[in-house]
């Protein structure tokens, strides 16, 4: 009599065990289904927009690119609608025109300063720069966003002191 209530026993926990393993197997193949769902990518359409359309041109960049929520903003740099650098020597001015520029490709977009997730900043004279950068507190009003700030040799021509670029994530 031990001996078969010793089989029964082993028979229930193996019956409880093989249903218990379906069970899970169940409910992760559900999982695996509904992540699968969310995994799905839409294909965007690029938007490219050129601030200055002959001088981008001529270079051979876009200022932007749009791509679904997201934007990726080239450096600006302190220059005049002809291509030719502006504030000569004097980083605080150009730091101010590059944001500038900065607010008009959001404007474009529908955008603020808000919606910048990642600002990079390139300049020749990080001294120069770090005795500057208290004017971010004017431009990133609610929160800064991530970012690099780069001492670098030199920008595409020599009157560049600095260069900002920009990633924007624009909310539905």
């Amino acid at each position: 009599m031990k001996k078969s209530t010793n089989q029964l026993t082993l028979i229930t926990i193996f019956i409880t065990l093989f249903f218990t393993i379906q069970s899970c197997e169940q409910k992760e193949k559900g999982l695996t289904k509904a992540i699968e769902k969310e995994v799905v990518v839409k294909s965007e359409k690029p938007e490219y927009f050129l601030l200055r359309p002959e001088v981008e041109k001529a270079y051979g960049y876009s200022h932007a690119i749009k791509i679904g929520n997201d934007i990726k903003i080239s450096g600006a740099v302190s220059m005049d609608n002809e291509g030719n650098p502006t504030a000569i020597g004097d980083l605080g001015q150009q730091m101010k025109n590059c944001y500038a520029d900065l607010e008009k490709i959001l404007k474009h977009y529908g955008c603020t300063f808000d919606d910048v997730i990642a600002e990079n900043i390139f300049t020749t004279n990080m001294a120069l720069f770090l005795e500057n950068a208290a004017y971010r507190n004017e431009i990133y009003k609610k929160q800064f966003p991530t970012g690099s700030w780069l001492g670098v040799k030199e920008l595409a021509m020599p009157e560049f002191m600095i260069e900002i670029e920009l990633e924007v994530h624009k909310p539905e």
